[in-house]
């Protein structure tokens, strides 16, 4: 009897610790933000474009589709809510055909890749389109969506437009590895924004990791870009 009691106090102990935690995890669960339909599968509310662009854009089988065409380069379809720190997920490819291209080559730091004579340094490429997602009502904070060798997921503003960015900032824009499919088949994105830091997952795999983005608005909307090509968008979710 004496060996018995102190199990029986045990496993007594041991159920209230594992009820202990499962009632503090279904309270995070509870208190954690809702994932939201930022899209709803069946028409654009919620977004808007520049009056004269309407037509670039459009929805067809649960998928937002731009136009392939250079006159709608630029034209971008924005949220009409605003967005602070979030996680947003999509999923997207390149619909028309690839072409080859020959493209610069990204080097780790950040810099494009030179030849002895100076010039950049190019390579070819299968390019199915260009695109990227713009965060927080900024047209410089972006997540690249190219066929580059460096792979989607580059912060391209910050990398190469924005002044003043130092090293650190801008090796850090370049995307860990090249995480895309082929051209034509669907990829998923998983974007992470919290305070100047940005995170970046492509397909399962950490492509930006925790980069700073100095001088990111602390609210704003969130746009699909339109580089002039083909492009489709589904399955846009967020959490704020």
């Amino acid at each position: 009897m004496r060996m018995i009691l102190p199990m029986r106090a045990l496993l007594l102990a041991t159920a209230g610790l594992l009820a202990s935690n499962l009632n503090a995890e279904e309270k995070t669960q509870e208190s954690a933000p809702a994932l939201e339909q930022l899209f709803n599968g069946h028409d654009l509310k919620g977004w808007k474009t520049p009056e004269d662009v309407a037509w670039a854009w459009s929805v067809k089988d649960g998928v937002i589709r731009g136009v392939t065409d250079e006159k709608a380069h630029g034209k971008e379809l924005w949220s009409e809510r605003e967005f602070g720190d979030f996680e947003l997920e999509l999923d997207w490819r390149f619909p028309d055909p690839p072409v080859k291209k020959m493209l610069k080559i990204i080097l780790p730091n950040g810099d494009d890749a030179l030849n002895e004579d100076g010039t950049k340094k190019k390579e070819e490429r299968l390019v199915g389109g260009d695109s990227g997602i713009l965060i927080r009502g900024d047209v410089m904070s972006q997540i690249n969506i190219v066929c580059k060798s460096t792979g989607s997921g580059e912060l391209y503003g910050y990398r190469k437009k924005k002044p003043d960015m130092s090293p650190e900032v801008r090796a850090a824009c370049v995307p860990k590895v090249a995480a895309d499919l082929p051209s034509g088949e669907w990829n998923h994105f998983k974007i992470t924004a919290k305070g100047d830091r940005v995170s970046v997952e492509l397909n399962g795999k950490l492509v930006i990791d925790h980069a700073q983005m100095p001088g990111l608005p602390v609210r704003g909307p969130i746009a699909l870009q339109h580089h002039g090509e083909g492009i489709e968008f589904r399955n846009v979710t967020i959490r704020e």
